[in-house]
């Protein structure tokens, strides 16, 4: 369902219910594998050994494990989340998998409380379409992205109507450039391999 607060002020999209600790067993769902190809998305961005990278909106820690893997031992994964029930059942999972490369973060509605100039990539996978202050948790992700960060959204393609999610839950490239574009990045590379979502890959725009 929508969320009753309206619509965002420069796309015009509805804005979408958080994903809420009730669901927790829908997203660590069997099919979801099928669905998302998760491995697939994270080869498309060639996440490197070493690298620190953000995963925001973790959830249950889906993605978050996938990252861990990839950047080693050498590398670290920020997983944030505003809900503390997601933060507890992640620092169980890091526990039961061994890993000392990820760190829980509590975040806000509109800061996800990341150190500044820290991160290579930030991840938002079927997250930003459900944050309530998108602008400002914007500025603060390019606040913590080194000067060749990404900022990754991927998000349910809204441009085809067969894919069997509720329109708040999807969107369209246009909306995701026309927004994430007003806080000083450029939308660099749109890869559409995954059977569902779009992948869009986000650079911040520097000023010379």
């Amino acid at each position: 369902m929508a969320r009753e607060t309206g619509t965002h002020p420069i796309s015009g999209r509805h804005y979408a219910h958080v994903m809420g600790y009730m669901s927790a067993t829908w997203l660590d769902r069997e099919e979801r594998d099928v669905d998302e190809s998760p491995d697939l998305a994270l080869d498309a961005l060639d996440i490197k050994v070493g690298e620190v990278v953000a995963d925001i909106g973790a959830g249950t820690g889906y993605i978050t494990i996938r990252l861990a893997k990839r950047v080693g031992s050498e590398g670290r994964v920020y997983a944030e989340d505003i809900q503390r029930k997601m933060i507890d059942r992640i620092k169980k999972l890091i526990a039961l998998e061994k890993l000392g490369n990820v760190v829980p973060m509590l975040g806000s509605t509109d800061d996800p409380g990341l150190p500044p100039a820290s991160l290579d990539l930030a991840l938002l996978v079927d997250v930003y379409h459900e944050l309530s202050e998108p602008q400002k948790m914007l500025q603060r992700l390019r606040e913590s992205l080194k000067q060749n960060g990404r900022l990754v959204l991927i998000e349910y393609r809204n441009e085809d109507a067969w894919i069997p999610i509720e329109s708040e839950h999807k969107m369209t490239v246009g909306q995701a450039k026309m927004e994430v574009e007003s806080e000083g990045f450029t939308l660099s590379k749109v890869d559409e391999r995954l059977p569902r979502q779009h992948i869009l890959i986000f650079t911040r725009y520097v000023t010379h």
